[in-house]
């Protein structure tokens, strides 16, 4: 079976009578669960993205307050999971700004977990890239932006 592109794809949605358009949407909800996370993002939280943050940001300390730190195997999976969910969210959100916002909480909270990142290989390549990613993404917002996110990173 061949994937249709995107503009057949919204070529035909537009044909499609509203009551069978719904009955998609809830069949693909149903489908996958990554789909069901961004339908919830984009009827509920989509609109008011300084809450969308906030609630982000409070699952991450959570998240990070329950890494062990007894055993560095464990810490580390824990870490890339969380970075993992994170990066999910701010790909359901798709703007840079919730992407820097989201990425300079995870790395403060990552240099507040109490890990050497010096000494840690793994997570200090981890807390490098995302820096990287920051960096990039800082550069494609406003000025004033920039500035302001640029002294948050500098305290990095």
């Amino acid at each position: 079976m061949k994937t249709a592109s995107l503009k057949e794809i919204k070529t035909e949605l537009n044909r499609v009578h509203p009551a069978r358009l719904l009955e998609l949407c809830i069949q693909m909800a149903k489908y996958k669960k990554e789909n069901k996370e961004l339908l919830t993002y984009l009827l509920f939280d989509s609109y008011d993205e300084k809450s969308y943050i906030d609630e982000v940001k409070s699952q991450m300390e959570m998240h990070f307050k329950e890494i062990s730190k007894s055993n560095s195997y464990v810490a580390k999976k824990s870490i890339r999971k969380i970075l993992g969910m994170v990066n999910k969210q701010i790909k359901y959100s798709g703007s840079k700004q919730t992407e820097v916002e989201l990425l300079i909480h995870f790395c403060k909270n990552l240099r507040k977990s109490g890990f050497t990142l010096p000494m840690n290989s793994a997570l200090g390549n981890i807390y490098r890239r995302q820096i990287q990613k920051i960096n990039k993404s800082l550069a494609t917002l406003h000025e004033d932006l920039q500035f302001d996110y640029s002294e948050e990173l500098r305290l990095l």
